[in-house]
């Protein structure tokens, strides 16, 4: 026991001061002799002689551990007062963690304060070793249920969100995508999606998700292409408390989370060799191992993977496990770039330049017809992601009631500047638009919008009744 107790000790004097204490005892010698025997071991202290400030405290400091006197002056030995105050403290925090204390302890009272929802009892006089104990796993006790609940709100946060992803596009390409989904609507096999970057990949996992017999569960992702390669095993897997040096308490991975629910793995081929293996084990024997824990943790996880990479070229070159790629592509399925997907291009447009306007208070109305002509000819290399960023630059940055040519920029490197720039050859049509953006800057203001053309106020008139302005 001792052993036991020094060892509790070293805990306390290793956690880097955490853990806060709220102290109730009508006794304020005792109230100084616990904060000083304490201090050097946790964070915060806060100590109270009042009942009645049992409210204040712990909906200001929110304690992590409670110790509590059981006998107040109103009743010095049946202890009745300190139940009454764990009623109180249980109806604001029903996870609280509570220590009984009493001069006048008894294996009745024990047992009932345990049966009231205490944590533990200690008896006063106290030894400092088994306080100190004590203590530590009350502290630690309250972290993980604090962990255990953080993970449920995110859990139930994810089941909660019923709103269904929308797959925009009429293309024969998506609606291929589109009857694919449904179709697997009754399975639970693993999907492989691929399709470059910026097509809508998670956005397909989310509507597998959604159309799947684990609708209603957790949908974890992680996105291994942003995740340092040594901290690959412990997102998936988790670790114990003392795993390695920055691993104070436990964490349970993104695979045991995800139990019951859906994992979608996004950018699969970022990982290693190594990680790989791991993973076939874990995907085969339906089982993970924490680090630095001994024994496996069963999951029933469906897997849902997404690359903008060639698993199969990778294969060829020993850089991606055949027999994983085997495992994770019951279903494989492609998600054309948006260079294929022809007038989806506007559709999304149109989509996006709606969102766009609620967010920014405009009023924008649609597309030119030149405008529209000018998002077709584009290539789109960086997809739908890159047409979302473009129509909200486009929507931030026009002063017009309609999105015309001139609000989009595309990389002076793409094919289709070259045409824009043909186009903008014709003089009239460059000088009708440097004028009106001279007009739309100067607020309307003629000597103003002449001054930044650079001519004079009869000449800018001129130039108007010749544009028809």
């Amino acid at each position: 026991m001792k052993i036991k107790c020094n060892f509790a000790k070293e805990n306390l004097q290793h956690m880097e001061q955490k853990g806060k204490i709220l102290i109730i005892d009508d006794n304020e010698d005792v109230l100084f002799a616990l904060n000083l025997l304490l201090e050097p071991y946790v964070e915060k202290i806060k100590v109270t002689t009042q009942p009645s400030r049992i409210e204040h405290f712990m909906t200001t400091f929110h304690p992590d551990v409670v110790l509590l006197d059981m006998n107040f002056r109103r009743d010095a030995i049946s202890g009745q007062e300190g139940f009454d105050c764990l009623e109180q403290i249980q109806h604001l925090d029903p996870q609280a963690v509570v220590i009984f204390m009493t001069a006048y302890s008894d294996t009745d009272k024990a047992v009932r304060a345990i049966k009231a929802g205490a944590t533990d009892f200690i008896s006063k006089p106290w030894e400092k070793e088994k306080l100190l104990a004590t203590l530590s796993s009350a502290i630690q006790l309250s972290l993980s249920r604090k962990e255990v609940g953080r993970l449920q709100e995110q859990v139930s946060a994810l089941k909660g969100d019923e709103t269904i992803p929308e797959l925009i596009g009429n293309s024969p390409a998506m609606s291929k995508v589109k009857e694919t989904i449904y179709k697997l609507s009754d399975t639970d096999a693993n999907i492989l999606i691929l399709g470059e970057n910026g097509t809508g990949k998670d956005l397909v996992a989310r509507l597998l998700k959604h159309f799947s017999p684990r609708s209603g569960d957790a949908f974890i992702t992680i996105d291994l292409g942003s995740i340092p390669e040594q901290l690959f095993e412990s997102e998936l897997f988790g670790y114990e408390k003392g795993a390695f040096t920055d691993a104070r308490k436990a964490k349970p991975g993104r695979m045991e989370v995800a139990s019951g629910g859906t994992l979608f793995l996004d950018e699969i081929g970022n990982l290693p060799l190594a990680m790989q293996a791991k993973l076939l084990t874990a995907i085969e024997k339906r089982c993970i191992t924490r680090l630095g824990a001994v024994s496996p943790i069963d999951i029933n996880v469906r897997l849902i993977c997404a690359t903008n990479a060639n698993l199969r070229e990778l294969v060829e070159e020993g850089k991606f496990r055949q027999d994983l790629l085997y495992r994770i592509n019951t279903i494989e399925l492609h998600i054309p770039p948006l260079r294929e997907r022809g007038e989806d291009i506007l559709l999304l447009a149109e989509h996006f330049l709606n969102g766009y306007n609620r967010k920014y208070k405009k009023e924008i109305r649609g597309l030119t017809r030149e405008a529209k002509a000018k998002l077709m000819r584009y290539s789109w290399p960086g997809n739908v992601r890159e047409l979302q960023h473009t129509l909200e630059r486009a929507v931030i940055l026009s002063e017009n009631n309609q999105l015309r040519p001139d609000d989009f920029f595309f990389p002076a490197t793409d094919k289709s500047r070259k045409e824009d720039e043909d186009e903008e050859l014709n003089l009239e049509k460059v000088e009708r638009r440097t004028v009106e953006r001279a007009l739309r800057a100067s607020g309307g203001n003629m000597s103003r919008a002449a001054e930044l053309l650079g001519i004079t106020r009869y000449t800018l008139y001129r130039k108007l009744e010749k544009l028809g302005l």
